[in-house]
C-alpha cells in the first residue's frame, strides 16, 4: 500500500497547548475532490453531496474511496450511499475500495503509536483503546487518567499526541472527542482486546465499571461543594443497600472541589457524560454497574436540579426510579421518586409532582425517616398550595415545622417558614413577610445562602402583591446578588420574573426589557419551556406597552403553547383574555390581577429535593 494513502489522518502541524483545533468546514474544497473524483457533475450543492462529506468527517481519504465508488457504479446514487453510511453501525466496512481503506489508514496510525519507544505515544495509543470501550461523547483528561492508570501529566501528553496525528479534535479547552470514524476504530480495536503494555496498572477488563466507580465518587464530591452542611447533605450521601461497598473508598481518591462554582463548572461539563453513561447502564444485568447507576443518580440529581437541567433530570429520575426498583431498593425508589416529583414541580404539572411526593412520603414513613418525612411533607404543603388546595397545604407545612423543630433542623423549619409564608400571603402578604423574615433570620444564623436568596424573593414578591414595586425591587436585586454564583436556576428564574414586574410596573421599560431578554435566554438554554412561558407572558407585556401590538401577540401564543398540559391556571386564563379581542386597548389588563396564582406562577424556592 502506497503510504500517502494514510496522510489524510496526520495533523497539518504540531498543536501547541491550548490551542483548540477549528472543526474542519464542508467547504468548496472537500466538494470540489468528491465531484471532480466520483465524476458526478450533479453533486455541487446537493444535500447528498453535503451530507457525504459530513459523513466521512471530511477525511480526504475517506472522500476519495466514496467518490471511487460512485464512480465505478453508475447505479449508486450518492443519497443511496449516503444512507448507507449513516445507518451503518460502523462504516468502515463501506470505507474500504481496492486497496484503499480508511481502517487500515487509522490502523497503521494507531499501530505505530503502539510500537514506539516513545512512551507518550504507547500511552496516546492505550488512550485510543479506553476511548472506544467507554463511547461517551466527550472526555476529558481527568477520567481519561483514571481509566489508563498513568496520571494525568502523561494522560494530558497522550491527548496532546493524538491530536497531533489527526486522532482526536479538541471541541474546547481540555475537552477532546474523536470523530465518528475514529469512534467506530477505536471500538473494534477495544473489542479486540487490550493493547497496553504490562505496566498499565488501569483495570483494563472493565473500564465502564472504573468509569461509573469514578463519576460517582465525583459527584458525592459535587454534592459536599453545593449542597448546605446539615441533614440534606448527610441523607444525600447516606448509602442505599444497593450502593457498591468499594464506593466510599473510590471517593477518597478524589479531591474536593475548591468551592460551589468549580464543582458547578465540573457538572456542566461532564453532564452529558453521566447521563450517557446512566441511559445505557441503567438496565444491565450486572448488579455492580446497576448499583453504580443507582448510586451516580442519587448523587448527581442535586447539582442537574439546582442547574435547571430540565431534560437531563427527567431521564436520570426515570433511569433511577427503574433501576431502584428492579434492585429492589426501597430506600433509592424514594429518592427518585421526590427527585421526579420536583422535576414536575419545575416544568409545571404539580398534580404529576403531588402523586409522585406522596409515593415518597409514603415510603419513607414505611422506612421511618424522619428528616425525609419533614422534607416530603414540606413539598407536600408547597404543592398543594400551589393547587389551590391551601387548608391541606397548611396541614401538610404544620406537620413539616414540628419535624423539623423535633430534629432541631433550623434549615428545615426555615424552608418550612418560606412555604407557610406563601401560603398566608393569599390572604395577608404583611403577614407573609414577618414569615419571611423569619426565614431570613434563620438563614442569616446558619449562613445559608439559598435561605437568604429565598427569602428576599419571597419578600419582593409579598411587595407586589401591596402593590409596592418600588419596595419589591431590592429585594429582587439583593436575592440575585446573594445567589452569585451558587447555582439555583427554580430561585434565580423565579426572582428574575418578580424583577422584571418589577421594573414594568415601576415604568422602567428598558431595563425590564433586558432582564425579560436574559432570562428568555437562561430559561431556553435548559430547554425549560415553563419557565420560558412565564418570561414570554411578561415580554408580551413590555411589547404591547412600547405599542407592538403583532410582537405582544405573538409572545403570548408562544407562552400559552409551552404552558399546554401544564396545572398553570392564572397565566393561562390571563394570557386567553389577552390573546381574544383584537381590539383590547393597552390599558385594560394591568399586573394586579384578583387571583393570587399570576403573582406567583408557582411558589419561590427551594424547591422539592
Amino acid at each position: 500500500m502506497r503510504g500517502d494513502r494514510h496522510q489524510p489522518f496526520a495533523a497539518d502541524r504540531p498543536r501547541r497547548r491550548g490551542q483548540v483545533s477549528a472543526r474542519p468546514a464542508v467547504g468548496e474544497e472537500s466538494a470540489e475532490l468528491l465531484r471532480r473524483a466520483s465524476g458526478r457533475d450533479g453533486l455541487d450543492g446537493t444535500d447528498a453531496a453535503r451530507l457525504l462529506v459530513e459523513l466521512t468527517g471530511r477525511l480526504p481519504l475517506a472522500l476519495r474511496i466514496v467518490a471511487a465508488r460512485l464512480a465505478a457504479r453508475p447505479a449508486l446514487t450518492p443519497g443511496t450511499l449516503a444512507g448507507q453510511l449513516a445507518a451503518a453501525d460502523s462504516r468502515l466496512h463501506h470505507l474500504e475500495y481496492d486497496d484503499l481503506s480508511v481502517r487500515r489508514s487509522l490502523a497503521v496510525a494507531h499501530d505505530a503509536l503502539a510500537a514506539s519507544e516513545r512512551e507518550t505515544d504507547r500511552d496516546a495509543a492505550r488512550t485510543l483503546c479506553r476511548i472506544g470501550a467507554l463511547g461517551l461523547p466527550t472526555y476529558g483528561a481527568p477520567l481519561l487518567a483514571r481509566l489508563t492508570g498513568t496520571g494525568e501529566p502523561r494522560t494530558e501528553a497522550a491527548l496532546e499526541r493524538l491530536l497531533d496525528v489527526a486522532l482526536l479534535e479538541e471541541s474546547a479547552y481540555g475537552r477532546y472527542a474523536p470523530h465518528d470514524l475514529v469512534r467506530d476504530f477505536a471500538r473494534e480495536r477495544a473489542g479486540e482486546g487490550d493493547t497496553a503494555d504490562a505496566t498499565d496498572t488501569a483495570d483494563a477488563t472493565d473500564t465502564v465499571g472504573t468509569a461509573l466507580h469514578w463519576y460517582a465518587a465525583v459527584a458525592e464530591r459535587v454534592l459536599a461543594a453545593i449542597v448546605q452542611p446539615g441533614p440534606d447533605l448527610d441523607d444525600r450521601r447516606r448509602p442505599t443497600p444497593s450502593q457498591p461497598s468499594g464506593h466510599t473508598a473510590h471517593v477518597g481518591t478524589v479531591a474536593p472541589f475548591a468551592g460551589p462554582g468549580a464543582a458547578f463548572a465540573w457538572g456542566d461539563r461532564e453532564l452529558e457524560n453521566v447521563v450517557t453513561l446512566v441511559e445505557r447502564y441503567a438496565d444491565d444485568p450486572s448488579g455492580q454497574r446497576a448499583g453504580l447507576v443507582c448510586t451516580l443518580v442519587r448523587l448527581i440529581f442535586p447539582y442537574a436540579h439546582r442547574r435547571g437541567r430540565v431534560a437531563e433530570t427527567e431521564v436520570l429520575g426515570q433511569a433511577g426510579l427503574r433501576v431502584a426498583r428492579r434492585l429492589a431498593d426501597a430506600e433509592a425508589e424514594a429518592y427518585a421518586l421526590a427527585d421526579l416529583a420536583g422535576v414536575h414541580f419545575l416544568t409545571g404539572r404539580h398534580n404529576d409532582a403531588l402523586a409522585l411526593n406522596d409515593q415518597a412520603l409514603a415510603l419513607w414513613q414505611r422506612l421511618d425517616h424522619p428528616s425525609w418525612i419533614r422534607r416530603c411533607l414540606n413539598n407536600r404543603g408547597l404543592l398543594l398550595d400551589g393547587l389551590g388546595r391551601r387548608t391541606e397545604a397548611g396541614e401538610a407545612l404544620a406537620r413539616s415545622l414540628q419535624y423539623a423543630r423535633q430534629l432541631n433542623d433550623p434549615y428545615g423549619e426555615a424552608v418550612t417558614h418560606s412555604h407557610l409564608g406563601n401560603l398566608v400571603e393569599h390572604t395577608d402578604p404583611r403577614a407573609a413577610i414577618e414569615r419571611h423574615r423569619r426565614s431570613l433570620a434563620l438563614g442569616d444564623e446558619i449562613g445559608a445562602v439559598i435561605l437568604r436568596h429565598s427569602a428576599h424573593c419571597n419578600i419582593g414578591y409579598a411587595h407586589l402583591r401591596l402593590g409596592q414595586p418600588a419596595a419589591a425591587l431590592p429585594h429582587f436585586e439583593e436575592s440575585l446578588r446573594i445567589l452569585g454564583g451558587h447555582g439555583d436556576w427554580h430561585g434565580e428564574s423565579q426572582t428574575r420574573l418578580g424583577l422584571v414586574r418589577a421594573l414594568r410596573l415601576l415604568g422602567r421599560g428598558g431595563r425590564a426589557a433586558r432582564e425579560c431578554a436574559e432570562l428568555l435566554s437562561l430559561a431556553d438554554a435548559r430547554a425549560d419551556r415553563y419557565t420560558g412561558a412565564l418570561a414570554r407572558h411578561q415580554h408580551g407585556l413590555l411589547l404591547r406597552e412600547r405599542g407592538h401590538i403583532d410582537a405582544a401577540r405573538e409572545a403570548w401564543n408562544s407562552a400559552l403553547a409551552a404552558l399546554e398540559g401544564t396545572d398553570e391556571q392564572t397565566v393561562v386564563t390571563e394570557l386567553r383574555a389577552l390573546l381574544a379581542p383584537e381590539d383590547r386597548s393597552p390599558g385594560v389588563l394591568d399586573d394586579t390581577p384578583p387571583g393570587p396564582a399570576t403573582w406567583r406562577p408557582r411558589s419561590t424556592p427551594p424547591p422539592p429535593s
